[in-house]
């Protein structure tokens, strides 16, 4: 376990991420109607979007494939402009409550430019459908069937340089869950049904997960940025989903087993201010009791979606730290070949 920093008694942000954060939320809980549908057309007019851009920006171009039209289902790629011949890719699932926004929305569009630029990595972000439109579990049958494209079309998406056997999954929020829902899809797989894509590391950065008991840090923190159980079991509802399910309390009642299964080390975000935190840390503990490997980076002066916001010096901090663990993990599977290469 990691700690970036010592606690505060109170959350403090600058002026700027404040008033985002009230734009934010304000237009979240207007946009929820009362019968539990969402008014997107109120929301479209708030939802700015970033195009792609073939031309690199800071080294980094941006191109969208479709997978599957009749469902709204394709990913932006995000393109490093760097040299290497064994450039590793990260498949991101944006957050927002399984609900709300998507690859293209500005905040993600720009937090997947940093990750490409920064790690360096080549950067997939899926669009997936949305609740309550679309119910579980449409969410998990899009970020499988994005990855099984990938392995089914790689050499027509993605550069030479890209290596899919060095493969990272990553998302905030609900795209943590995601992530981790999709990997379970994935590591239960036959063997040869994904040859090129080797899942080697999960990224999982506030993950959203739950449970039908309250946790201590959902009643302490009420009125923290973002996130509240009205939100939450809202959001919980939209899916259809009853909050002990099993891809809601990941080590609840009904969690999977995953102690057989090849299950990617997993780096864990949580941030003090966050009312999520309890569940999250339960997910990071319950992935070592299933006898994975697992590292737990907290940032105890944070909010809930911090790493959204760059004027926030954690922001920076975290995509280094996300640096750190893919370099390590890319690190530790080239070693292990040259030894498998030595004994062969």
């Amino acid at each position: 376990m990691a700690t970036d920093s010592q606690p505060n008694q109170k959350l403090t942000l600058p002026l700027k991420t404040r008033i985002a954060l009230t734009v934010i939320s304000t237009m979240t809980d207007n946009a929820q109607r009362p019968d539990g549908s969402i008014n997107r057309r109120f929301l479209r007019l708030f939802d700015f979007r970033a195009p792609p851009n073939p031309k690199p920006v800071n080294s980094v171009s941006t191109t969208d494939f479709v997978v599957d039209q009749s469902r709204d289902l394709w990913f932006r790629l995000y393109t490093p402009h760097v040299s290497g011949d064994k450039i590793p890719v990260v498949v991101f699932f944006h957050g927002g409550g399984f609900a709300f926004l998507s690859p293209n929305a500005y905040p993600y569009d720009n937090v997947c430019r940093r990750f490409a630029r920064k790690l360096p990595a080549y950067v997939i972000s899926v669009n997936y459908r949305l609740a309550p439109e679309h119910r579980y579990p449409a969410q998990y049958d899009d970020g499988y069937d994005a990855l099984k494209f990938l392995e089914e079309n790689h050499g027509k998406v993605l550069p030479a340089n890209a290596d899919l056997s060095r493969c990272f999954f990553a998302g905030d929020s609900a795209g943590g869950n995601i992530a981790h829902n999709v990997a379970v899809r994935i590591c239960r797989e036959p063997l040869g049904c994904f040859t090129a894509v080797k899942l080697i590391g999960l990224i999982s950065i506030q993950p959203f997960f739950g449970g039908e008991e309250r946790t201590e840090a959902e009643k302490r923190l009420v009125g923290a940025p973002l996130v509240s159980p009205d939100r939450t079991d809202w959001c919980w509802k939209a899916m259809g989903l009853h909050r002990d399910h099993e891809a809601v309390n990941v080590g609840g009642p009904n969690a999977v087993d995953i102690s057989d299964l090849d299950y990617p080390e997993t780096m864990v975000v949580v941030a003090g201010f966050d009312p999520l935190q309890d569940w999250q840390r339960s997910y990071y503990e319950w992935i070592k009791l299933s006898g994975k490997r697992a590292t737990l980076i907290e940032y105890p002066n944070m909010f809930h979606a911090f790493y959204i916001f760059p004027e926030l010096p954690e922001s920076g901090q975290l995509i280094m730290r996300i640096k750190d663990f893919v370099a390590e993990r890319v690190a530790s599977l080239s070693a292990q070949s040259i030894m498998l290469d030595l004994l062969n």
